[in-house]
């Protein structure tokens, strides 16, 4: 689990594009098998799912990082 949250902690726009895409991708798939939509309105749909999906990884990066940091600056205080 180390090695996940290391390369995610050194590539996090990456991740944060790969969640993205695996939204949209999951979200047409549903959308194609669940509801009868014009292909149009299934991928706004699936755009605003991914944008809801990315807009809640982007806040969880934002409050990682700054306990990441607020963890670090009490370590060195420590010291």
């Amino acid at each position: 689990m180390e090695v996940v949250q290391s390369w995610i902690s050194q590539h996090k726009l990456a991740s944060i594009g790969t969640v993205w895409a695996a939204a949209m991708g999951a979200s047409l798939t549903y959308s194609r098998a669940r509801t009868p939509l014009k292909p149009s309105l299934r991928l706004i749909h699936a755009r605003m799912h991914a944008q809801a999906l990315t807009l809640a990884v982007l806040s969880g990066a934002a409050a990682y990082h700054y306990y990441e940091k607020r963890a670090q600056e009490n370590e060195t205080n420590a010291k």
